[in-house]
């Protein structure tokens, strides 16, 4: 209440004084301000002075109606008293800027003006003061935010009253006082609005790193927290900023205050990037950099030195077991399989260097346990994300395993015939016979038949001829005996088969099945089917094909009635 009545006793008598001060000062024919009916007062709005006397008028009201205010009531009342007394502000800025106006009329309002903001600043820095009284006996978090809340409305006075001193030096005023006694309540409130973000800073760090360590387990008391520092740290942060702007209008030093606003923030604007606040964080950036490296240098270089000599010897390791492995695995009695021979060469190269890995980060400081509980918490996820790999990888390893084909067979899978090119855990390489190359995955051929055409070193080559049924069989037989005998890449163990087959519906059918290397299957084929047609027609014996008889029988037609 104390507050209140200073504020409307300030109000009472500076607003009669600015109205009258108006009145007498005004010259003749010029501006005059008349106490008349409402309507009177509208019709003088264009007048630049009375606007401003109709913001006193309307600013002096809401203080009157102040003392009574109880709650968010008083919040708004005051709300409209700022916004009144920002429009008043407004117009006499525009006033001071327009060259053709007569600036000495506004001297009578200015004058009062800066007494108004003397005490409204006042009014701020007792509601402070009762704040801070409150501390430690309720919420303190709710109480830091409108100690904050009310700081940034004593920036606005502040800025208003540097406006205000401003205003009066150009209209030929002696403000020095006021303007020395301005800077120094800027200075020392810089110095604490400068230890002040620093302490929150401090603070939020540390609730922010109970919140990192609860994980699950956080609060919700916890959070909100972490959100009042938060929004604390930017109100106080606002408030050095505006700080910092009337103290570079004031031509005082600020660099320090700079520096803190932009380890805080990070935010490198036109106010705070100068020489000399660049200058000194490059400074302490070197010293910082400096002593670093001083203090820690050869540790770290020698702890470097060592992390890549590991790793090259590292290196030299698995290309050494990987030679032998080579070795081993070739001269195995087991006679491992290309595929599972190169898996094993592969595999034993990148364990040893995994394993040096493991030795060199461990010299950096690295804990390897965290490490390898990490990639085993990997694994469970990437298994889940990769499970159509993860099964191209398990039947890899089946086909290594039991092995049902290698490299160079020629293999049908996957409904797919051609020769294995190449094998990884996770898919298959095949050249189809056209020279194509298929990549199919392992999953696609473990999962079906695996036919492999040469993994055998005999292969029979099935084959049928038909004659007709007027040719002498025994003939015929003698011709194919012949026939495949003397062909070079017929085996002769095991014998061949020339049988009569079948007696078909056209045909006398004979089987002929020699037998050859893989790799001579298709010549021994397309010689033995040739050499057949071309001695059948030198010894006359017919290759009969499908024939059928159509027989047209014409009857006599049918006699016409009679008429």
């Amino acid at each position: 209440m104390l507050r209140t009545a200073l504020l409307i006793l300030t109000l009472g008598l500076t607003l009669p004084v600015i109205a009258a001060s108006a009145e007498t000062n005004s010259p003749p024919n010029k501006i005059q301000v008349v106490k008349t009916s409402p309507q009177s007062d509208a019709d003088n709005q264009d007048d630049p002075i009375n606007k401003l006397l109709h913001l006193q008028k309307l600013i002096a009201t809401d203080i009157s109606q102040l003392h009574h205010a109880q709650g968010e009531m008083k919040q708004f009342t005051e709300y409209r008293i700022r916004e009144h007394a920002t429009r008043f502000h407004q117009r006499l800025a525009i006033l001071m800027e327009d060259d053709e106006f007569d600036k000495s009329l506004l001297l009578p309002l200015i004058q009062p003006y800066l007494t108004f903001i003397d005490q409204v600043s006042a009014y701020y820095a007792d509601d402070i003061h009762r704040l801070k009284s409150q501390l430690g006996k309720d919420n303190d978090n709710q109480t830091m935010l409108a100690l904050a809340n009310r700081e940034r409305q004593q920036d606005e006075m502040l800025n208003a009253k540097y406006d205000i001193l401003t205003w009066l030096s150009q209209l030929g005023e002696n403000v020095t006082a006021a303007k020395e006694e301005l800077t120094q309540t800027l200075i020392k409130r810089g110095d604490i609005l400068n230890s002040l973000v620093l302490f929150i800073q401090d603070k939020l760090q540390f609730a922010v790193d109970e919140v990192a360590e609860a994980g699950k387990d956080v609060t919700s008391e916890q959070t909100t927290r972490v959100l009042h520092l938060k929004e604390r740290l930017a109100l106080t942060s606002s408030s050095l900023s505006s700080t910092i702007g009337l103290l570079d209008a004031l031509r005082q030093d600020t660099t320090i205050l700079k520096q803190t606003l932009f380890s805080i923030s990070g935010d490198i604007t036109q106010d705070v990037l100068n020489i000399n606040v660049v200058s000194t964080l490059l400074e302490e950036w070197w010293d910082k950099a400096k002593t670093q490296l001083i203090d820690n240098g050869p540790g770290v270089m020698f702890k470097l030195f060592i992390f890549m000599l590991i790793l090259f010897l590292a290196g030299l390791a698995g290309k050494a077991v990987k030679r032998i492995s080579r070795r081993a695995v070739s001269n195995s009695k087991l006679k491992f399989s290309k595929l599972l021979q190169d898996f094993f060469v592969s595999l034993s190269g990148k364990v040893v260097f995994a394993l040096g890995l493991m030795v060199a980060l461990s010299q950096l400081g690295f804990e390897l346990g965290p490490i390898l509980a990490g990639f085993g918490v990997a694994g469970v996820i990437i298994g889940f994300a990769l499970q159509e790999t993860l099964s191209n990888f398990a039947s890899g390893m089946m086909i290594l395993i039991y092995r049902p084909y290698d490299v160079g067979d020629l293999i049908n899978a996957a409904g797919v015939t051609g020769k294995v090119s190449q094998m990884s855990l996770v898919s298959t390489i095949i050249k189809t016979l056209d020279n194509q190359r298929l990549i199919i995955p392992n999953n696609k051929i473990w999962g079906d038949t695996i036919n492999n055409i040469t993994v055998e070193h005999q292969r029979r080559v099935d084959m049928s001829f038909g004659i007709g049924y007027g040719d002498d069989i025994e003939k015929t037989e003698q011709v194919l005996k012949s026939i495949v005998d003397k062909h070079p890449k017929v085996l002769a163990d095991p014998a061949p088969t020339i049988k009569l087959h079948t007696l078909g519906e056209s045909s006398v059918d004979f089987i002929v099945r020699p037998w050859a290397k893989p790799e001579d299957y298709w010549d021994v084929y397309w010689d033995i089917t040739r050499e057949v047609k071309m001695r059948f027609d030198q010894e006359n014996i017919s290759i009969p094909f499908p024939q059928r008889d159509v027989h047209i029988y014409q009857t006599q037609p049918s006699a016409l009635p009679s008429e």
